[in-house]
């Protein structure tokens, strides 16, 4: 027992023995890896300082042969320079030349600024008339602005009427769109209707045509007629003028008795009839032609509605290409805006028919094309009415 502990001991000795040696290696091993990273790092230093070394010798050859080719250049230039001075040196003499030479015409423009001074006084009197021009000018727009002044308070005045014109616009716009859907039904049965109007008005056209003709035919017959009439009375006196001459116991009183007679006899003219016919035709074709210009109920109700600025205003718009001006002055007549006079014509239009009759969209108001008819129907009813309150 005691020898198998005594070589545990020893054997556990030289266990530590060969521990402590194997840890003296592993340190000198340590050192040694570390010395070798040092001569590791000192030789890619070295590297790197040869590396930067060779770049420079490569830099400073490229500066030397770039130093040459500078030496190179500065001797072509300076043989250029010599040259150039040989130009300068010409050049210096053209200009001494030059210099005289404007010395010469600075005299004679020091004897022609005499008469420029002159010039330019008549400029500053034609300048001075110009200003008094101006000045009248300026007067003038001043007056401008005032009468612009003027037509602003005016608006202003206006403003209240137009607000509440607005207000009265909006509730009505209101009013017209619950009415819009049962005007549109009444709209489509009224286009019918015109539909068929318009036939009618096509078919009477015709038979006024073939009446007017015929009625041409019966006057050139009848123009006719009466000139054979003419002739066979001078015919009648000439024989009555023979017959005394042959005859002269048969008294000229007699004879006149007889063509007194006889012009009574023949006094009724024998185509009574024919114009008898002929003037029943000719009131056809008028009760006809007043026919077509008889405006139907709607319009007839927007016809009477119409006071005499808005008719003044349709009759602008339909007779003039740019009406702006005239619809203007209609309304500083009747102290209002020109847009509420063609919306006041839209509105009876409107209320009336069920339809707009002023396009306001464009630059200038023009009357719908499919309501220009109805419309000069109108203004020459408004004038003919107009003129026979004037007469009466």
């Amino acid at each position: 027992m005691a020898t198998y502990i005594a070589a545990f001991c020893v054997d556990k000795r030289r266990r530590n023995y060969e521990m402590l040696i194997l840890e003296s290696y592993r340190k000198r091993i340590r050192e040694l890896e570390g010395v070798e990273a040092n001569f590791i790092a000192e030789i890619n230093q070295l590297e790197n300082h040869r590396n930067i070394l060779y770049n420079e010798t490569n830099q400073l050859q490229s500066q030397i042969s770039e130093r040459r080719n500078q030496r190179e250049i500065l001797n072509r230039e300076l043989g250029s320079f010599v040259g150039q001075k040989a130009a300068l040196e010409t050049t210096y003499n053209r200009l001494q030349h030059e210099i005289e030479n404007i010395e010469r015409s600075k005299i004679e423009l020091h004897n022609s600024f005499a008469a420029e001074k002159r010039k330019q006084d008549l400029n500053v009197s034609v300048c001075r008339a110009e200003i008094t021009q101006l000045q009248i000018h300026i007067a003038e727009l001043k007056k401008q602005k005032e009468e612009f002044e003027n037509n602003l308070t005016l608006l202003e005045r206006l403003k209240p009427q137009l607000e509440e014109k607005l207000h009265e616009l909006r509730v009505q716009i209101q009013e017209l769109e619950v009415k819009e859907n049962h005007k549109n039904s009444i709209i489509s049965e009224k286009s019918n209707e015109r539909k068929t109007l318009d036939s009618k008005i096509k078919s009477l056209q015709t038979k006024l045509t073939t009446k007017q003709e015929e009625l041409k035919t019966l006057q050139d017959q009848v123009s006719l007629l009466q000139d054979e009439r003419n002739l066979l009375q001078t015919q009648v006196w000439e024989l009555l003028q023979s017959a005394e001459k042959l005859n002269p116991e048969y008294s000229i009183e007699e004879n006149h008795n007889i063509y007194d007679n006889g012009v009574e006899a023949e006094a009724e003219f024998p185509f009574s009839d024919l114009l008898g016919i002929i003037e029943p035709v000719s009131t056809q074709n008028i009760q006809s032609q007043n026919q077509i210009v008889e405006l139907s109920g709607e319009w007839d109700n927007f016809r009477r509605q119409l006071n005499q600025s808005e008719f003044l205003v349709l009759k602008a718009i339909l007779e003039q290409e740019n009406p702006n001006a005239s619809i203007k002055k209609i309304a500083e007549e009747n102290i209002t805006m020109p847009s509420l006079l063609i919306d006041a014509v839209n509105e009876l239009a409107s209320n009336t028919i069920g339809e707009l009759i002023i396009e306001t969209t464009s630059e200038y108001p023009k009357i719908y094309t499919e309501h220009i008819e109805n419309v000069c129907i109108i203004i020459k009813a408004y004038e003919t009415a107009a003129t026979e309150t004037h007469f009466a």
